[in-house]
């Protein structure tokens, strides 16, 4: 009984608090909308704004420069052996700027075509999107690797287009992805070359006087350091990564 009567008076105050909630509140200096008038078109362009917000991290890790950039780097750190030097926030800070330098052009494309003229007024939302992915897509098409865009339409055994700019944006995101991973780790083998090399003559070295005991990382770390900083080793590498998105 008193489980029903509860729900009684839960329902009575329902019936009378729902036309105060779809009327507008009036108290002194303050008026508050509950909902008449919106615009459903403008609701639903900002939820697709947040959408996108929310996916930026995503778009900018995998669909830029970012994901070439921060492997290699990556790969740089671990043949020095110098573990965790530079730190990941520092790397990855690294490879966020030079991902910036390298998607300028994208970047401020995006801005004249899509931005600017959505903060004019002179297009909405969805037209705006339309010219990131447009450009986007450009920076995408002008680095995948067409055996890697293949891979998706043999899977799927769909009939692949005579035109990249006809593959689905989510056959090209992937694609792309696998192109950029392959191609850091063809630097990232580049790079390993002379430390390895490096590290066997250390060890040939140490072995022909009969110190075997003597772990070879520890002599050859100041040799790789001192080579690395001889030869200006971070500038080449970096002019390594950026003259690898102009070819």
């Amino acid at each position: 009984m008193k489980f029903s009567l509860r729900s009684i008076i839960i329902f009575l105050l329902m019936i009378v608090a729902g036309p105060a909630f779809a009327q507008n509140a009036s108290l002194p200096g303050v008026n508050v909308n509950f909902g008449q008038g919106a615009n459903l078109v403008d609701t639903m362009e900002v939820l697709l704004l947040f959408t996108v917000l929310t996916l930026a991290p995503a778009i900018v890790i995998l669909c830029t420069s970012f994901t070439r950039i921060v492997v290699v780097l990556s790969f740089m750190r671990q043949a020095l052996g110098t573990q965790n030097m530079p730190p990941n926030q520092l790397l990855i800070g690294f490879a966020l700027f030079l991902s910036i330098f390298v998607m300028m052009p994208t970047g401020e494309s995006i801005y004249k075509n899509s931005i600017l003229p959505y903060q004019a007024k002179q297009i909405d939302a969805t037209q705006a999107l339309k010219g990131l992915e447009k450009d986007l897509r450009a920076f995408m098409e002008k680095h995948v690797r067409k055996a890697d865009i293949g891979l998706f339409y043999d899977v799927t055994n769909a009939p692949a287009p005579a035109d990249i700019k006809a593959v689905p944006t989510h056959y090209l995101i992937p694609a792309f992805i696998i192109s950029e991973l392959k191609t850091a780790f063809q630097i990232g083998f580049l790079l390993y070359i002379p430390f390895i090399v490096l590290d066997m003559v250390v060890a040939s070295v140490l072995m022909a006087m009969g110190m075997m005991m003597l772990p070879p990382m520890l002599v050859s770390m100041p040799f790789k350091l001192l080579l690395f900083v001889l030869v200006d080793g971070w500038q080449l590498v970096t002019g390594a990564i950026l003259r690898s998105f102009n070819t």
